[in-house]
C-alpha cells in the first residue's frame, strides 16, 4: 500500500518539479473521480492549462469556479461534448490541437452503467466509453503527449487489477453479469494501454481502480436488477467508499509521480524512501503500463499471468484489431486527421 501521507508529500513537490503551464485534458471531468482530480491538480500545479470535457455545463461552471479559487493563475476551459460518439471525440481533439502543441496529462474517467443502451453510432454505450472513446482520445492526442517535455502521462480510471477472461466472441461483454463484464473490460483496457505504450514508449499509461466513490456513473442505469443493486449499495457505500479528497490526491499522484514512469522516460515527481518504481503489467519494474489498485499497488502476479497469456495466444492483437475495425467502420480512419 502507498500510504496517503507519501501521496500528499509527492503532490506537494509538483510545484518545484514541473514548470509553469502543465497542460491537462480531463475527459469525464464534470463529476466523480475526474472532478476530484482536476480540483486537486489545481491545488498543486503552477498556472496549469486545463481542459474539462463532459456533458454538463452547470457542473463545469461550478468546478471551474472552484478551481479558479484554488489557482488564480490557472486556465480552465470546458468543452461540452458527448464523448460516447467517436465523431464527437474527434471534434474535441481537433479543438484541443488548435490551441495546444503539447499535452502533459490525458486523464480519462468517462463511463456509464447504461448496459442496455446503444450510442447513435451503434455501439454499446457502457463498453464503448471504456474501449472506443478512451482509445480514440489516446490515439488522436498521442502526438501532443509525445511533444511534451516535462511530463507525458495517460491515466485511465476503470477496474485495474480485476483483469479476467476475455470472450473473443463478445468483446464488449453484452449481456454479461456485472462482475464478468468488469473483469473482461479491465483486461481489454490494460491490453489497449499496452499497445499504446508500444507505439509511444516515452509516454506512461496508468490504469487505475478508484474504489467506491461518489459519481454520476449510475445515471444511465436501467432495470429492476440495477435498481435493487443500487438500493443495497446506497446502504453500504458510506462504510466502504474512498473519500473525494483521498481519491483526488491519489489520482494526481498517479498522474505525476515517477513511481509510474514511462518505459523510456523517468520524468515525474522524484521518489523518496520508501517508494520505488512500480511493477508494470508485464511484471517488470518501470515498464510503462501499470494496473494499479485502490491504494496504488501494482496488480498481482496472477493478474500479470492472465495478461501474459493474452499476449501469447493472440487475444491482445485480436482485441486491438476489433477496435480498429469499429473505428474504420464508423469514422473511416483509425486516427482522426
Amino acid at each position: 500500500m502507498v500510504a496517503l501521507s507519501y501521496v500528499t508529500a509527492s503532490n506537494e513537490r509538483i510545484l518545484k518539479t514541473f514548470p509553469d503551464g502543465l497542460v491537462a485534458v480531463f475527459v469525464g471531468g464534470t463529476s466523480g473521480v475526474g472532478e476530484y482530480t482536476v480540483k486537486t491538480l489545481a491545488k498543486y500545479a503552477s498556472k496549469p492549462r486545463v481542459y474539462i470535457v463532459g456533458r454538463s455545463q452547470e457542473a463545469a461552471d461550478r468546478i471551474i469556479g472552484e478551481c479558479k479559487k484554488l489557482n488564480g493563475g490557472g486556465t480552465f476551459e470546458f468543452i461540452k461534448a458527448d464523448v460516447s460518439l467517436l465523431k464527437s471525440v474527434d471534434d474535441v481533439c481537433r479543438q484541443i490541437k488548435s490551441k495546444e502543441t503539447a499535452i502533459n496529462i490525458l486523464f480519462e474517467s468517462q463511463g456509464s452503467m447504461g448496459f442496455t443502451q446503444k450510442t447513435p453510432e451503434g455501439l454499446p454505450l457502457a463498453s464503448s466509453l471504456v474501449m472506443h472513446s478512451r482509445t480514440r482520445f489516446i490515439l488522436n492526442l498521442l502526438p501532443l503527449l509525445q511533444n511534451a517535455t516535462s511530463l507525458r502521462r495517460v491515466v485511465s480510471v476503470q477496474a485495474a487489477t480485476c483483469e479476467g477472461h476475455i470472450d473473443l466472441n463478445n468483446i464488449t461483454g453484452q449481456g454479461f453479469p456485472l462482475s464478468k463484464w468488469r473483469d473482461q473490460l479491465a483486461s481489454v483496457q490494460s491490453l489497449l494501454l499496452e499497445e499504446a505504450s508500444r507505439r509511444a514508449p516515452n509516454v506512461s499509461f496508468v490504469h487505475t481502480m478508484p474504489g467506491i466513490v461518489r459519481s454520476g456513473i449510475s445515471r444511465d442505469a436501467q432495470g429492476l436488477k440495477m435498481s435493487i443493486l443500487f438500493g443495497i449499495f446506497s446502504i453500504i457505500q458510506p462504510l466502504v467508499e474512498t473519500p473525494p479528497t483521498e481519491c483526488g490526491e491519489r489520482h494526481v499522484f498517479y498522474a505525476t509521480s515517477a513511481m509510474y514512469a514511462a518505459r523510456q522516460d523517468t520524468t515525474g515527481v522524484a521518489l523518496e524512501n520508501p517508494l520505488s518504481t512500480a511493477r508494470g503489467t508485464d511484471g517488470n519494474q518501470g515498464s510503462g503500463t501499470y494496473s494499479i489498485d485502490v491504494k496504488g499497488e501494482s496488480a498481482s502476479r496472477k493478474t500479470e499471468e492472465v495478461l501474459s497469456q493474452f499476449r501469447k495466444d493472440g487475444t491482445a492483437e485480436k482485441v486491438w484489431d476489433y477496435l480498429m475495425g469499429d473505428f474504420k467502420k464508423i469514422t473511416g480512419t483509425e486516427v482522426a486527421a
